[in-house]
C-alpha cells in the first residue's frame, strides 16, 4: 500500500475561488449565503442560498467550450483547473492514464435537467435541441474534468447525495494507495436549482435566512452550491517532484444503514466513525478536529452528536460546520469539509461554526468552535458525511511526519 497525501486544493465556493481565497473565508467566518436568483422564487417561504454569484468559468478553463457543458460539469472541471495549479503539478507531464478522476454529485446536472422539463412541458418533446439533452447525463461531471486536463484514467462519477464527495474521495484513495494511479482528481460539484430547493423545502428542512448548526434555536440548511476538486498522489510521486502536501489521507469508513430514506441513524453513524478510525489506524483520543456534516436541522445535529459521543466515549474534540457559512453544497459538501480539514492541519487553525448564539442544552458537552476561527495545533481530522438513505462515509487525514 502506497502512502496517499493531498497536494492540491480546488474550491470553487461562495466564501472564496481558490485556495488562498477559501481559506481566507474560513479564518475570516465569511457567510456565502444570499438571495436565490437561479430561479423566480415567487411562492417559496424560503429564498435565499449559497450561490457562487462570482463564478465565471471562462478564464479559468483552457480545454473546454463553456457553451457545451452545464454548470456543474463547470464547477468540476474549473475546480479540478484550479487544484492541479495549486498543487504545482504539471498534469500534462504525467502519464495520461496513470491519472485519474472520481467526481462525487447529488443532482448531476440539475439546471440541464430543469430547462428541458420547461421545453417539454411548454412544447414537448420535439422541441429539445440534441446539444442541450448531450449535457444531462451525471457522469458529465468526471468527463468534464479529464476533458480539461486531457487525462485518460479512470473516470467516474459516484451519486450518494451529501456524503458522495467523500465516497469519492475514498475511491480515489484506494486507486492511488493500490498502485492503480499515481493521481486522482477527487471531490464533487452541484448547482442550485429549483426542484431541489422545492424538496427541502417541503421537507421543512430550510431555514430563513441563516445556518446555525449545534445551536439551540437553530431552524435548517441553507442549500448551495460549487465544486471542490482534490489532487491526491502518492507520496512517491509528490516527493519526486517536489510537492509539498496539506495533509496525508489515513483512511476512511462507509457504510449504509438503509433503515429510513430521509432519518439518519446514530448507532450506524457511530459504527461509520468507529470504521473510519480502524481503517485509518487511529484511535479516537488522537483526533484534534471534526469537520461535521452539520446541516443545523433539529435532527443532523442531534443525531451527529449521539454519534459522536458514543464513538468518542464522551470525549469529542472540538467540532465545527463550515456548512453555516457556505450553506449545503451537496455533492460537493465532503470535499469541501476535507479542504477545510487539510488547510486546518497545514495552517494550524480551527474554522468556526458562524451563525452560533445559544449552546443546545442536549449537547453541553460539544464545542461547537463558535464564530471564530481559532488557532490550533492538529495532526488528526475527521471529516463526516452522511446522506439520505443512510449513506455515511468519514474520512480521516494526518499531518505528514
Amino acid at each position: 500500500m502506497k502512502r496517499v497525501v493531498i497536494t492540491g486544493l480546488g474550491p470553487v465556493s461562495n466564501i472564496g475561488i481558490g485556495a488562498a481565497a477559501f481559506e481566507s473565508g474560513l479564518r475570516e467566518g465569511h457567510s456565502g449565503i444570499s438571495t436565490i436568483t437561479a430561479f423566480d422564487t415567487a411562492g417559496f417561504p424560503r429564498t435565499m442560498a449559497g450561490e457562487v454569484t462570482a463564478f465565471d468559468p471562462e478564464p479559468i478553463l483552457r480545454r473546454l467550450d463553456t457553451k457545451a457543458w452545464g454548470r456543474s460539469s463547470q464547477f468540476a472541471a474549473a475546480a479540478a483547473r484550479l487544484a492541479v495549479r495549486d498543487a504545482g503539478l504539471r498534469i500534462e507531464l504525467a502519464e495520461p492514464h496513470r491519472v485519474g478522476v472520481v467526481v462525487g454529485t447529488t443532482s448531476g446536472e440539475s439546471q440541464v435537467t430543469e430547462e428541458l422539463g420547461r421545453r417539454i412541458a411548454g412544447e414537448g418533446f420535439g422541441s429539445l435541441p440534441k446539444e442541450l439533452a448531450a449535457q444531462l447525463p451525471a457522469g458529465r461531471l468526471a468527463a468534464a474534468v479529464s476533458e480539461e486536463l486531457n487525462v485518460t484514467g479512470e473516470s467516474v462519477t459516484l451519486a450518494t447525495a451529501c456524503s458522495a464527495s467523500n465516497y469519492a474521495l475514498g475511491y480515489a484513495y484506494d486507486m492511488v494507495a493500490n498502485g492503480d494511479a499515481d493521481v486522482m482528481l477527487t471531490g464533487g460539484a452541484d448547482s442550485v436549482c429549483r426542484w431541489a430547493h422545492a424538496g427541502f423545502v417541503r421537507l421543512g428542512a430550510v431555514a430563513e435566512g441563516a445556518c446555525a448548526p449545534f445551536d439551540r434555536d437553530r431552524s435548517g440548511m441553507i442549500t448551495a452550491e460549487g465544486g471542490a476538486i482534490i489532487v491526491l498522489e502518492s507520496m512517491d510521486f509528490a516527493e519526486a517532484r517536489g510537492a509539498t502536501p496539506y495533509a496525508e489521507v489515513l483512511g476512511y469508513g462507509l457504510n449504509c444503514d438503509a433503515r429510513h430514506m430521509v432519518a439518519p441513524n446514530a448507532e450506524a453513524i457511530a459504527e461509520c466513525m468507529r470504521l473510519a478510525h480502524r481503517n485509518a489506524g487511529v484511535r479516537p483520543s488522537d483526533i484534534d478536529y471534526v469537520c461535521a456534516h452539520g446541516t443545523g436541522t433539529a435532527a443532523n445535529d442531534a443525531t451527529e452528536a449521539e454519534a459522536l459521543h458514543a464513538a468518542f466515549d464522551g470525549c469529542v474534540p472540538p467540532v465545527s460546520s463550515i456548512k453555516s457559512m457556505l450553506g449545503h453544497t451537496m455533492g460537493a459538501a465532503s470535499a469541501f469539509g476535507v479542504m477545510a480539514s487539510a488547510l486546518a492541519i497545514a495552517r494550524s487553525f480551527l474554522p468556526p461554526t458562524i451563525n452560533w448564539s445559544n449552546r443546545d442544552p442536549a449537547m453541553p458537552w460539544l464545542d461547537p468552535i463558535p464564530n471564530h476561527a481559532r488557532p490550533a495545533r492538529v495532526r488528526v481530522a475527521q471529516n463526516n458525511g452522511f446522506a439520505f438513505g443512510g449513506n455515511n462515509a468519514i474520512v480521516v487525514l494526518g499531518a505528514l511526519s
